[in-house]
């Protein structure tokens, strides 16, 4: 169900994108430090967009490596204690049962 979800999300997505191309097709001026140059509006646009989601991406990506990064630290603190009670408990356990013995 999710996976259509997001088919028919694209779908709409796209459709909204090709109107929008249509509408936007005029030649613009760009000024690049000392060359200018026309280019079509929606190339402008889409750059501008597929710029955007690189750098939303990449942030995203950081913060993703940040909060594992996190998570494992969190955890090595939770499971330090008791890694050592269980090793204290079991040479405990073996001492008496060692005492047992004798």
């Amino acid at each position: 169900m999710k996976g259509q979800t997001y088919f028919i999300i694209g779908v709409i997505a796209a459709i909204l994108i090709a109107v929008f191309s249509v509408l936007n097709v005029e030649s613009v001026p760009v000024n690049l430090l000392f060359v200018q140059t026309d280019w079509p509006l929606i190339l402008i646009i889409l750059f501008s967009v597929l710029l955007g989601a690189i750098v939303a991406f990449a942030l995203s990506g950081l913060k993703l490596h940040q909060q594992k990064l996190e998570i494992k630290r969190l955890k090595e603190q939770t499971t330090a204690p008791l890694e050592n009670e269980s090793t204290e408990t079991k040479s405990r356990l073996r001492k008496e049962k060692d005492h047992t013995k004798d």
